[in-house]
């Protein structure tokens, strides 16, 4: 398959950018509904629709959802773009549909994505309620779970920009998790299943993004919805769409996340996943947050009559203003720098630095400040 190609001409190109709330994608999900396969499934706290996306009649049953953390909708935008795919007459869609039957939730938590928040409503993290089940979303993806009674699970979420392919330097675009079932890690059939298809997809992602696949962190917790899953038997894969060098939208990051997915489905359609590969999983490098977004080094701090040499970081706040998302910049380290990476850097070579305060980056400060006499940066970018 050319999961490039098949990329580009199924990208729903009406969602774009990183806010994507229902408003967004009512409207996509309206061209399936004579189709009878988009149906409203529940209700949010403040009585949003929570849709599902059926296709498929095939014995092997796969669910997967998205944006069950509100403002992580990169998995949103690539689930569309599959949707496209599984409309199209070509023989590889025509193949999984008898083999499988797709339950998609695509946006779990819609209240959240409309205040662009991880929480729901309520403030809770619904991927931290799965054993009190106190909110109507977990409930709901309780209850799929337990009807639709899959032989598959995917839990598709993003990762900040922070992490880093452990120290190599190469941001995490995309990482992968088979989660645990237990405290101390036990590696069982189910599990094993997990491991050896994220052991597939690092193979073909390898080919496209070298050295940008990392592994999430295995502990267990059981309020986790893929550590419940994994226990009560149902193999789990969650993804974690992260970024790409100068890919704020993450535009870039969907088309992998979508080869993923498209690789994950022809690996089992092929029983490709059948063999031990627990070592080929291991040896996926660990998640590090080792990143910020810009880092400036070798900066002259001339304040309260000493002079020295420092450095410092910048990371972006996502916030929404007049119903855009905005990315700013504020302060969030200033001093020894050493293992840590900026997915942009500037090194000033020992000029002075400049602010409107006293001349000295204090964290939490936004980062607008000059360097030397002319050198101008603005929401901590440099300005031409």
């Amino acid at each position: 398959m050319n999961y490039l190609s098949i990329f580009e001409k199924n990208k729903e190109t009406s969602l774009l950018g990183r806010y994507i709330t229902l408003k967004n994608i009512e409207p996509i999900l309206g061209k399936h509904f004579a189709k009878n396969e988009i149906q409203v499934i529940g209700n949010s706290v403040l009585e949003k629709s929570i849709y599902s996306y059926q296709v498929g009649k095939g014995n092997f049953k796969i669910l997967l959802w998205s944006q069950m953390h509100g403002n992580e909708s990169t998995t949103t935008k690539a689930l569309f773009d599959l949707f496209n795919f599984l409309d199209s007459d070509v023989e590889e869609v025509k193949k999984w549909k008898e083999k499988f039957s797709f339950y998609f939730i695509p946006m779990l938590n819609p209240d959240g994505a409309e205040l662009y928040i991880r929480e729901n409503a309520n403030q809770v993290d619904l991927n931290r309620d799965f054993i009190k089940l106190s909110q109507p979303e977990s409930q709901l993806l309780m209850s799929v779970f337990n009807d639709f009674e899959p032989d598959f699970c995917f839990n598709l979420h993003d990762q900040r920009t922070i992490f880093g392919v452990e120290n190599t330097g190469q941001p995490a675009t995309v990482s992968f998790l088979a989660p645990s079932f237990n405290e101390i890690r036990d590696v069982n059939d189910n599990r094993l299943q997990a491991m050896n298809l994220i052991s597939c997809i690092n193979e073909e992602l390898q080919i496209h993004i070298p050295g940008q696949i990392g592994r999430f962190d295995d502990s267990f917790n059981r309020n986790c919805v893929g550590d419940t899953f994994q226990q009560l038997g149902v193999p789990t894969v969650l993804f974690e769409a992260g970024h790409f060098p100068h890919d704020y939208q993450r535009e870039e990051t969907r088309k992998y996340v979508f080869i993923a997915l498209l690789k994950s489905f022809q690996a089992l359609y092929e029983n490709d996943i059948v063999n031990n590969k627990i070592d080929d999983y291991l040896k996926i490098p660990q998640n590090n947050p080792c990143f910020f977004d810009i880092v400036y080094r070798n900066v002259k701090i001339n304040y309260d009559n000493s002079i020295f040499i420092t450095n410092f970081a910048v990371q972006f706040r996502e916030e929404i203003i007049e119903n855009q998302l905005v990315f700013n910049a504020y302060i969030s380290h200033v001093g020894d720098l050493k293992g840590f990476f900026g997915h942009s850097e500037y090194d000033v070579q020992d000029d002075v630095y400049q602010d409107e305060n006293d001349n000295l980056p204090k964290i939490n400060e936004k980062a607008n400040f000059t360097i030397g006499k002319h050198i101008k940066f603005v929401n901590g970018l440099l300005k031409n």
